[in-house]
């Protein structure tokens, strides 16, 4: 497990589209960990892989309650259903050199996805969290959230 380094928000790599995942292995296992890693020590909620330079169909979730913490990883996430009822979110990144903004999104959303093992899963979150896995499958697919926030919003 290691600490990588996270790309630059200006970095070009954030518009590609990553790439789907079809192997489960020591490698995958040791980037979802590395993730967790570098998520934890800046403090973040959320990273995509490319927050690491790598365009792979993989985020990695940090969840508490207080008083646990829970590590959520999404193998080829996708969104299949939101609530009509919205929540205004103030959204950053981790990446450095990021603005801040709002942004519209549901408040609630169910995910399909694949764990570490390939085996699917169905997530189904609210409120925070729901925000959280929107703007980190969105840059997945090349969205970044200042492309959706409210215009005049954007705090630099």
């Amino acid at each position: 497990m290691a600490i990588r380094s996270i790309t630059n928000w200006s970095d070009p790599l954030f518009r590609k589209t990553s790439k789907s995942i079809t192997k489960f292995d020591e490698r995958l296992w040791t980037l979802l960990d590395d993730m967790r890693d570098t998520l934890e020590r800046v403090r973040g909620y959320g990273c995509a892989a490319v927050h690491v330079g790598v365009l792979k169909r993989a985020v990695v979730v940090l969840e508490s309650d207080g008083t646990t913490e829970l590590t959520i990883e999404l193998i080829n996430p996708e969104i299949t259903q939101t609530s009509p009822e919205t929540q205004d979110v103030l959204e950053g990144s981790i990446a450095p050199d990021s603005p801040q903004g709002y942004v519209v999104r549901p408040k609630e959303v169910t995910v399909s996805a694949l764990d570490r093992q390939g085996k699917p899963i169905l997530l189904t979150a609210e409120g925070f969290l729901a925000a959280t896995f929107c703007h980190e499958i969105d840059h997945l697919n090349g969205i970044l959230f200042t492309d959706i926030a409210r215009p005049n919003e954007k705090k630099p």
